[in-house]
């Protein structure tokens, strides 16, 4: 079989997909109609060993092939985010304020694509692949939510796949080692004495203290990380204060953690800070921590060997892109046990020439549709080398 002419001859399909999907996104948690479209768009393809997750709207659905083999996953993440569309697109959201910012419409339309081909000749298949539909990615619950109903714990080895807007179409990464660090969620509450602001001295101001909080959790990182394991301390979220002439009482803050190893003694530091620091001012601060998504690595030497020697195979040595490892998070490893091998590739999706040069999370992004096609006949043709070596 000639995957790549297989998958040009499915080019209209995987457009329609996409655009259908781009139409009506659907905010994490939500993604009830996607998933209903999805079997539908399953079944249409003759692929009827289909999974509903009980706890979420992630599915999953498995093509098995003529010969015998193991099972391959291949995840698409399905969820929108809060943005209101800016693209001009004749087939743009349909959800006023929810938009398909950061290609998951892609990657449905792409799996979609995918599963035709290999649904198509599956005599040329070894073993199985598992199509993996995960809700929630944006808010690194759905892998997680999914892993509980061990959705992907038979597969042996998982292959996921991101439009990404800093990378070149017609370029594809699938660099080993890093690709994006772990993420943690933790929120820090302050409690101090309110006191009228013209009296700070009866009260116990949680904002300043909240402040010194701030300024000394990024020693964690400055002082108490080995540089060469880079580690990021993020705050993002801090509120506090019901008026402007009270001292407040009470400091509520949120943030990230980001790291590719993750080190367990980062929590204990952080609890220190916050408590000492709190307690040196007379007042009383607590940490909640959340381990979220262990860090995406590219480390299984098979599936390293393969997805490069798929982008040569497919489109020449020229397409081979080259992304740096990014601290941004991915909850995909999550969806697997820990020791199961994975691999995880970035297709490029900004073109200049045609004016698509903004970046996912942008309500200006949108992808090179050229690009989809690609990305169908990369992810089917990994399946089918990688099972036939695995």
């Amino acid at each position: 079989m000639n995957v790549l002419e297989t998958a040009k001859q499915a080019e209209g399909y995987i457009l329609d997909r996409r655009r259908y999907y781009h139409q009506h996104p659907e905010l994490s948690g939500q993604e009830k109609n996607t998933s209903e479209q999805l079997v539908r768009d399953l079944e249409a393809l003759g692929i009827t060993e289909i999974h509903h997750m009980k706890n979420c709207y992630g599915l999953t659905a498995v093509i098995r092939g003529s010969k015998p083999g193991k099972l391959l996953g291949i995840r698409s993440d399905m969820d929108a985010l809060p943005i209101r569309e800016e693209t001009g697109l004749p087939f743009a959201s349909q959800n006023e304020g929810v938009m398909h910012a950061c290609g998951h419409d892609s990657h449905m339309a792409i799996l979609l694509g995918a599963a035709k081909i290999l649904q198509a000749h599956r005599d040329e298949l070894c073993g199985g692949v598992k199509l993996i539909f995960q809700p929630s990615e944006e808010n690194a619950s759905g892998a997680k939510w999914m892993a509980a109903e061990h959705a992907a714990d038979d597969v042996d080895a998982l292959l996921g796949a991101h439009v990404w807007g800093t990378l070149d179409a017609p370029l594809i990464d699938v660099s080993a080692g890093n690709r994006m660090a772990g993420a943690d969620l933790f929120s820090i509450d302050v409690n101090g004495r309110s006191s009228h602001g013209g009296e700070p001295h009866l009260g116990m101001d949680a904002i300043s203290i909240g402040c010194a909080i701030v300024n000394n959790l990024q020693q964690c990182v400055s002082r108490m990380s080995d540089p060469l394991h880079p580690e990021v301390l993020t705050i993002g979220e801090f509120a506090g204060g019901p008026q402007f002439n009270v001292i407040s009482d009470h400091v509520w803050m949120q943030g990230t953690t980001r790291y590719f190893t993750r080190t367990p003694q980062i929590e204990g530091q952080m609890r220190r800070i916050i408590e000492q620091t709190a307690a040196s001012f007379g007042a009383e601060a607590t940490l909640n921590y959340e381990y979220k998504s262990p860090a995406v690595v590219n480390s299984d030497s098979l599936m390293n060997r393969v997805a490069h020697d798929t982008v040569v195979k497919l489109f020449g040595n020229e397409a081979l892109g080259n992304l740096p490892p990014m601290m941004g998070g991915e909850d995909f490893a999550q969806l697997v046990p820990a020791g199961t091998p994975t691999f995880f590739a970035f297709i490029g999706s900004r073109n200049a020439e045609k004016g698509i040069t903004h970046t996912n999370h942008q309500a200006q992004y949108t992808v090179d549709e050229d690009i989809l096609v690609r990305g169908a006949a990369f992810e089917a043709q990994f399946a089918l080398d990688y099972l036939a070596n695995a």
